[in-house]
């Protein structure tokens, strides 16, 4: 009987910890623990820095365009997101495993962007790095074209155009980044599943790239064998 209530306990506090481990990526008060990287900042002095804290949510303007990056690498997580567009429906997305900065157009760092571009939501798009789906040819086109950098099929379609809210609500993003395998949801539907990614880890960011977007939330939470 001791035996086993000390298992049950063991095992409770293995669960507490692991409700524990999720952590807010931003304090809703100042952009701690990221840091901004917007090409425009390094030759015009009055440039705007496009990520802003409003009503304790994190706000992309939109422009100028960059990203706004983790300092920290991470592995192994589950990202949740929350996030609605405020105005015209536009673009901006999350990257993963981002690592070398400005490899693409002199602006997007080496990742796998996970979309989140109104009617779009969860499509990848790879930069410098690669990723792998079901019926392949007929999510990114063909096979000759791929690539993954400028002039190359870099985009892989999502399994459905139609899991976002309607313009104006907080849509829910989920990405789920295992070893090389990344899956994403919105809304609770799955929406995309990728394997033998080129990349295990590095930072996550936030793109302004166009339209003012929303978060209200950003949090990490560690995947360990004993919360698979």
């Amino acid at each position: 009987m001791r035996f086993v209530l000390g298992f049950l306990l063991s095992i409770t506090l293995i669960t507490s910890c692991q409700k524990e481990r999720e952590i807010s990526l931003f304090n809703g008060q100042d952009l701690s623990g990221w840091h901004v990287d917007v090409p425009k900042m390094d030759t015009i002095s009055n440039t705007i820095n496009p990520f802003i804290i409003r009503n304790g949510n994190l706000v992309s303007l939109g422009t100028p365009r960059g990203h706004l990056i983790t300092d920290a690498i991470y592995k192994n997580y589950r990202l949740q997101v929350e996030y609605r567009f405020t105005g015209e429906p536009g673009n901006c997305g999350v990257l993963v495993h981002a690592s070398e900065p400005r490899v693409l157009y002199k602006m997007f760092p080496k990742s796998i962007e996970v979309q989140m571009h109104h009617e779009d939501a969860g499509d990848f798009w790879v930069i410098a790095e690669d990723i792998e789906v079901e019926n392949m040819e007929e999510r990114r086109g063909p096979r000759s074209e791929w690539g993954s950098l400028d002039g190359k099929k870099r985009r892989i379609l999502n399994l459905t155009d139609n899991s976002e809210n309607p313009l104006g609500e907080w849509n829910k993003m989920i990405v789920e980044c295992l070893g090389n395998e990344i899956k994403v949801w919105v809304n609770g539907d799955l929406v995309n599943y990728g394997y033998n990614a080129t990349a295990k880890e590095g930072q996550i960011a936030i793109q302004a790239e166009g339209s003012e977007v929303e978060f209200k939330k950003i949090a990490l939470s560690q995947i360990n064998e004993l919360s698979n």
